[in-house]
């Protein structure tokens, strides 16, 4: 696990309980829609050639395609299986390089039968308007084998995830939700966030704004003055729905208050 860090005289304290990078990097590709697939160009040898490519996922998490024979990306990988699919936090308004990110590689294969049929299926639930030409003959199904993954969680974050682990992990059970707190927390409750930061982050906060939550807990971008800082709090006990990280919050700012 790669990590930046100042020196510091204040003594180490135990890290805060978080998702582990391959779990981050299964929850990423799995709220993902859209990366951008590099294949090998047939008319440049060696040259990357990087095309915007909508995606989704089997149940192990292998990215599939939707993809033409007339398109170049295609025929790059007909003459080189080889790719990289780049994706990146959707939703991200501040700087992309705080942002998460992932790159998976691996080889490309074209697959029909009763797998193309559970393809079409996944596929076009993420993108609808796929059905206007799903079906046409020039178009067919393509899965990514993943062989190994690149993380960037944001600053300071950062190493690669083994292909085994990644399909082993599964998705944070909150990554549907996540949205939808961050967004409720940071307009209704700004106050209560503060009380939190204070209280659990050790922090002498006077804005406190939501960026991230999981099963584990959350983190916090932490103003004091002009000083802008982030602070990782865990939940006391792991929550799987909405309705426990709502429980848990009203919880932890009682015990703060």
């Amino acid at each position: 696990m790669t990590r930046h860090a100042y020196p510091s005289d204040v003594p180490e304290t135990p890290p805060v309980p978080e998702p582990t990078y391959a779990e981050r990097a299964r929850t990423l590709v799995y709220l993902g829609r859209v990366g951008m697939l590099s294949t090998l160009s047939r008319k440049h040898p060696g040259h990357p050639f990087g095309s915007v490519m909508p995606y989704a996922l089997d149940a192990q998490g292998r990215p599939l395609f939707l993809i033409s024979t007339m398109a170049m990306h295609t025929q790059n990988l007909q003459a080189d299986t080889r790719a990289s699919l780049l994706v990146t936090q959707p939703g991200w308004e501040g700087d992309p390089l705080a942002a998460a990110r992932i790159m998976l590689m691996g080889e490309t294969s074209r697959f029909a039968g009763p797998e193309a049929v559970v393809a079409r299926k996944a596929y076009l639930a993420q993108h609808p308007n796929a059905a206007y030409w799903v079906d046409f003959e020039d178009f067919g199904f393509y899965r990514l084998e993943v062989a190994d993954i690149y993380f960037v969680g944001g600053f300071a974050a950062m190493d690669w995830v083994s292909a085994k682990d990644y399909l082993d992990a599964q998705p944070d059970p909150l990554a549907d939700a996540a949205a939808g707190i961050i967004e409720h927390m940071n307009r209704d409750h700004a106050a209560a966030l503060v009380t939190l930061a204070r209280a659990f982050g050790g922090a002498e906060a006077n804005e406190a704004t939501m960026v991230s939550v999981d099963r584990l807990g959350f983190k916090l971008r932490v103003r004091a003055g002009s000083r802008l800082s982030g602070a990782r709090i865990s939940f006391p006990r792991e929550v799987t729905t909405s309705e426990e990280c709502r429980a848990v919050f009203i919880e932890m700012l009682h015990a703060a208050r």
